[in-house]
C-alpha cells in the first residue's frame, strides 16, 4: 500500500511519475490519493451502515461535489454494476459479489486515472469472482488496472503486465501481450463510466463546510445503538454539567439571602419598596400604571404591615410574631379553617416549636392576646382558628395571619412608632417620648374632640400658672408627611382625679401625658399610602424592572440589596472554593465520559479510515467526527432545556429540578452550553489525535486505538 500513499516505508524509494516521495507531507500523500488513486480492497471498506447509493455518494461528497448536480452520474454508476435493485439497501444486507460490484463502483465514481483492486475475489466463490474479474476487465478500457493477487489464473486471460513479488522484491516483470483475447471480446466488452463521471480529475476540491454537516449529521444517527450510547453519555454530562453549575448558582443565591436588616422583616428577593421622587402620595392612577407592568406580580399598597412585628401571648407565654393581612394567605392548613370574623387568626411556624408543641390539643381554638410590639399594650384579643406548618419543619419566624381590622390597628401603630411627635405650648417645644411619661401624648376615648386632658404641673408652663383654657399644637411628623392638631386644655388632672377623668388607674407611671380624643389622633396618621411595596414575578427580569418603575416617577429600592451578610466577608473565599470544586468535577466528568466514547467509537475506526482512503484528509476526518458528536450533543442538550422547560411551566412535576433551575437565567445557559460545547471539542480533538496519528493503513488495522 505504499505506492497508494496509504502506507508508510522504512527502506527504499517510491517515485509518483518520475518524483521522488521521501520528502512528501502528509497533505501531498492526500492530494495523491483524491487525484490519482481509487481503491477496491478484499475487505471491501464500504460503509455497512450506508445504503448501495450513500457509499457511492460518499466518495463524491467527500472529494467537494455538491449533493444534487451528482445525482444522475450515481445512478448511473450504480446500473453499469448492476445494482440499481439494490441501491437503497445497506451494504450490510448485501452478498459479497454485490458488495464487490459497490466498491467498483465507488472506484469509478472517483474518476481517477489509476484503480488499484486489493485481492478483489478473496472472499467470493468462484462464479462471483469470475463477475467481478470481467467486471474490472471493462474498467481497464480507460483505467489503468492495477490488481493485486494471489490467484492468477482468474485474471490472466485479462492481464497485460504481470509483477511477481516474493518479500519484498520484484522477481518477475513482464509485459503481456492478450491481443487475440482482446480481440474477441471486443465486441462484447463496453467501457464503463466514462459517460457518467463528472470530469474534474484535475480540479478536485476539497470537501465543503455543507458535505461535512450533511455526513457529520447522516453519521450521528446511521448507527442506532452507536447514537442510543452516545445519546446517553451525552445527556450523562448535560445532566451533570448543569446539576453542578445550577448546584453552585443555587449556593451562591442561597448565601445571598443569608442576612440580615434591622429595618425590613419581609426581605424576599421578589420585594421592591417604591414611593414618589416628590414624596407625594402614591395614587389610585399611580398603582393602576404599576399594575399593568409586564413583570409585576402583586402591589401591597401599605406596605408597613410587612415589616412590622407584634408579641403573641399563648398560656401565658410571649413570642414575638411577623404579621401578615389574611388575603395574603396561600397555603394549606394543617389544622383548623379559615378565619370568618375579625378576631380570628391562621397561626404560621415550625411544628417542634415551643409554641406550637401539640399544636391540636394545646393551641388549636384557643384565646390569646395581640400586644404592641413597643409597649407590649394588649391591642386585641384573638381565637386561633388555623394553624400551618413550615415545610420539612424547617425553623421559620412565627407568622399570624389577621384579618382587616386588627391590620389597620397595627399600621397605625407602626405608622405612629415611626413618627416623631413634638408638643408646643406657650411657645416651647417638648419631644412626646413613649417611653416617658411627661408630655407623652395618648389617645383617649373620654375626652372631648378638640380638647385635651393634662397634668396639673402644666399649670408652672402657663403664664399665669393657670393653663386651663390655652391651646396645645401636637406636630407629627415622618418620612412622607407632617400633620397639626390643635387642642384646647379642658381639664387638668392629679392623683384624686386621674382615674375619673382617663379611666385608668396608675397615676404615677402616666403622670405628664397629655390625653387627646382618640379618633383625633389616630386621624393624624391616616393618610393615603406614601411608600408600598411591589413584588415581582420573575427575578431574572429585574433590572428592566427597577428601570421601568424609575422611568414613571419613583424612587426604587431593592430589599435584597440592603441586606447585610451573616458571612462576614468569606463570600468571595467560599466562591472560589465552590468553583475549583466545579472545575475538578468537570475534569472528572470530562475523562468519565471521554474513557465511554472512546470504547463506543472503536468501532468507527474503519469508517474515518475508509474515507481518507477515498480522498478525506485528516482534518476533513476531524471536521467530520466533531461534527458528529456535536449534533448528538445538541440533541441531548435540547432534550434537557426541553425537560427544564416543561418542569418550569409545571407540565412536569419535579420540585427539586424547578429549585435548582429556578436561579439559572438566560445568560447561564448560554454559559452552561459553552460548557458543553469545549467538553465535547475536547474529547473528539483528544480521540482524534490519538486516531489520527498513523497512516489510513495503520489506523484501520489497529485494533488498541
Amino acid at each position: 500500500m505504499y505506492f497508494l500513499g496509504l502506507d508508510t516505508y522504512e527502506e527504499g524509494e517510491m517515485y509518483i511519475k518520475g518524483e521522488e516521495t521521501s520528502g512528501y507531507t502528509e497533505k501531498d500523500f492526500e492530494n495523491y490519493r483524491k487525484k490519482y488513486i481509487g481503491n477496491i480492497f478484499q475487505n471491501f471498506n464500504l460503509v455497512n451502515s450506508y445504503t448501495v447509493y450513500q457509499n457511492i455518494e460518499l466518495v463524491l461528497l467527500i472529494n467537494g461535489y455538491k449533493k444534487h448536480k451528482i445525482k444522475k452520474q450515481i445512478l448511473k454508476v450504480i446500473d453499469e454494476v448492476g445494482l440499481t435493485k439494490y441501491k437503497n439497501t445497506k451494504v450490510s444486507k448485501l452478498s459479497g459479489g454485490q458488495k464487490q460490484r459497490v466498491a467498483i463502483a465507488r472506484a469509478l465514481i472517483k474518476e481517477t486515472p489509476i484503480i488499484v483492486a486489493d485481492e478483489p475475489t478473496g472472499n467470493l466463490d468462484s462464479q462471483t469472482a469470475k463477475s467481478i474479474v470481467e467486471l474490472l476487465h471493462k474498467v481497464s478500457k480507460d483505467k489503468l488496472v492495477i490488481v493485486v493477487t494471489h490467484n492468477y489464473n482468474q485474471i490472466e486471460k485479462y492481464a497485460t503486465r504481470k509483477i511477481v513479488m516474493h518479500d519484498g522484491k520484484i522477481i518477475e516483470d513482464k509485459k503481456l501481450d492478450n491481443k487475440e483475447q482482446t480481440q474477441e471480446n471486443e465486441s462484447t466488452i463496453k467501457p464503463i463510466g466514462l459517460s457518467s463521471i463528472p470530469k474534474a480529475q484535475n480540479k478536485k476540491k476539497n470537501i465543503g463546510i455543507f458535505n461535512k454537516i450533511r455526513l457529520g449529521i447522516r453519521n450521528a444517527f446511521n448507527i442506532k445503538i452507536k447514537f442510543l450510547l452516545l445519546f446517553a453519555v451525552f445527556l450523562f454530562v448535560t445532566v451533570s454539567v448543569f446539576a453542578g453549575y445550577t448546584s453552585l448558582k443555587k449556593k451562591e443565591y442561597e448565601q445571598g439571602n443569608l442576612g440580615y436588616n434591622n429595618y425590613f422583616l419581609d426581605t424576599s428577593d421578589k420585594r421592591i419598596i417604591i414611593k414618589k421622587k416628590n414624596n407625594s402620595e402614591i395614587t389610585k392612577k399611580d398603582y393602576e400604571k404599576i399594575e399593568k407592568m409586564p413583570n409585576i406580580d402583586y402591589i401591597v399598597k401599605n406596605d408597613l404591615l410587612l415589616d412590622a412585628r407584634v408579641n403573641i401571648e399563648i398560656d401565658n407565654m410571649i413570642t414575638s410574631a411577623r404579621v401578615k393581612d389574611i388575603s395574603a394567605f396561600d397555603q394549606e392548613l394543617n389544622y383548623g379553617k379559615m378565619p370568618k370574623k375579625e378576631n380570628e387568626v391562621i397561626l404560621y411556624g415550625a411544628k417542634d416549636s415551643f409554641y406550637l408543641m401539640n399544636a391540636e390539643q394545646r393551641v388549636l381554638n384557643s384565646k390569646c392576646n395581640i400586644r404592641d410590639y413597643s409597649t407590649n399594650n394588649i391591642m386585641q384579643n384573638v381565637k386561633i382558628v388555623g394553624i400551618t406548618f413550615s415545610k420539612d419543619n424547617t425553623y421559620v419566624e412565627p407568622t399570624v395571619y389577621i384579618g382587616e381590622s386588627l391590620a389597620d390597628r397595627i399600621r397605625k401603630s407602626t405608622n405612629i412608632n415611626s413618627s416623631t411627635i413634638k408638643v408646643e405650648y406657650n411657645e416651647k417645644i417638648y419631644k412626646s417620648d413613649r417611653y416617658q411619661p411627661q408630655y407623652r401624648v395618648v389617645p383617649n376615648e373620654n375626652v372631648p374632640k378638640g380638647y385635651a386632658y393634662v397634668s396639673k404641673d402644666m399649670n408652672y408652663l402657663a403664664d399665669y400658672g393657670y393653663c386651663v383654657g390655652d391651646t396645645i399644637k401636637i406636630n407629627i411628623e415622618n418620612l412622607y408627611f407632617k400633620d397639626t392638631l390643635k387642642v384646647e386644655i379642658d381639664r387638668t388632672y392629679n392623683e384624686y382625679n386621674f382615674e375619673y377623668l382617663t379611666g385608668e388607674d396608675d397615676y404615677e407611671a402616666n403622670n405628664g401625658s397629655i390625653y387627646v380624643n382618640k379618633k383625633e389622633y389616630e386621624e393624624l396618621f391616616e393618610k393615603g399610602n406614601y411608600q408600598s411595596s411591589v413584588y415581582i414575578k420573575n427575578v431574572e427580569e429585574l433590572d428592566n424592572t427597577l428601570a421601568e418603575l424609575q422611568n414613571n416617577g419613583f424612587t426604587t429600592l431593592y430589599v435584597k440589596d440592603c441586606m447585610q451578610s451573616y458571612m462576614g466577608g468569606y463570600e468571595q473565599i467560599i466562591g472560589t472554593i465552590n468553583v475549583v470544586v466545579v472545575i475538578v468535577v468537570g475534569i472528572i466528568l470530562f475523562f468519565i465520559s471521554y474513557f465511554i466514547i472512546k470504547i463506543i467509537l472503536k468501532s468507527r475506526n474503519v469508517y474515518f479510515s475508509t474515507i481518507r482512503i477515498l480522498g478525506a484528509t485528516r482534518k476533513n476526518a476531524k471536521s467530520l467526527l466533531k461534527i458528529e458528536l456535536f449534533t448528538i450533543l445538541n440533541i441531548a442538550f435540547i432534550f434537557v432545556i426541553t425537560l427544564i422547560v416543561l418542569i418550569s411551566k409545571n407540565i412536569i412535576s419535579n420540585d427539586y429540578i424547578y429549585n435548582l433551575v429556578y436561579f439559572l437565567k438566560l445568560r447561564d445557559y448560554i454559559l452552561t452550553y459553552i460548557i458543553l460545547v469545549l467538553i465535547s471539542l475536547l474529547i473528539s480533538n483528544t480521540y482524534a489525535k490519538k486516531l489520527f496519528k498513523k497512516s489510513a493503513m495503520n489506523t484501520y488495522r489497529d485494533e488498541e486505538v
